[in-house]
């Protein structure tokens, strides 16, 4: 990207966030905390996207793939109706007990459960149906979750899923990423074929954040 479109980008984004109202004192505190040691947490621009389309679709049910410390799950249930339960399911060890906690503080720990361990052995057990799926985990799983995700989905059902184009680099050809990330960025770009190609699904491809696509379950 040309330098001078990237500038004129970060201004349209800085603009744009300039109008945001922000969230709880504890979720601000929370984000504060994830910026000071450098845990990823969903950008402002996903934050609003996920707020708006909580409050259209208003779920019951809530599944996210990858916790980390809790950000995003006490967002979705601040933010979401107030029967939601939200199930999320976490693998890294280190940051398990800092989401639990997280949780706690905020009052949360009823209203969201966490599942311990490999997001594809407990997305094949769950039962679902989920009306409200938010993917924000290891990127190059996204395609080989997705079968197990559609059967989750009941129609009418919304699936969000983070972080897809990469800062751009989804963009570029596979050989023009170094080598350790050309899998990652094939099964990405393989899954947003997918998401566009599945007679299941509508889904717009947006560029918030660092890139969001937006899933509805087809009748």
């Amino acid at each position: 990207m040309e330098e001078s479109s990237l500038k004129a980008e970060n201004r349209i984004s800085a603009f744009i966030n300039s109008f945001d109202t922000g969230n709880t004192p504890f979720l601000d505190e929370l984000e504060q905390f994830a910026i000071r040691t450098n845990v990823p947490i969903i950008r402002p621009e996903t934050q609003s996207l996920l707020k708006l389309l909580l409050a259209m679709k208003e779920p019951e049910e809530v599944l996210e793939v990858g916790t980390a410390i809790g950000f995003s799950a006490l967002l979705m249930s601040e933010y979401g109706p107030e029967n939601c339960k939200i199930t999320t399911i976490e693998k890294y060890e280190k940051r398990i007990p800092l989401a639990k906690e997280n949780f706690k503080k905020a009052g949360k720990e009823k209203a969201i459960l966490l599942l311990e361990g490999d997001a594809s052995e407990w997305l094949s057990k769950l039962a679902g149906p989920y009306d409200f799926i938010f993917m924000d985990a290891a990127k190059g799983q996204y395609i080989h979750f997705l079968p197990d995700v559609l059967r989750l989905m009941p129609v009418g059902g919304i699936l969000i899923s983070d972080n897809v184009l990469q800062d751009g680099n989804v963009m570029e050809s596979r050989f023009a990423v170094t080598r350790r990330d050309r899998t990652i960025h094939g099964r990405m770009r393989e899954y947003l074929y997918e998401l566009k190609h599945n007679e299941q699904l509508q889904t717009a491809i947006l560029p918030v954040g660092d890139g969001v696509t937006v899933s509805v379950k087809k009748r």
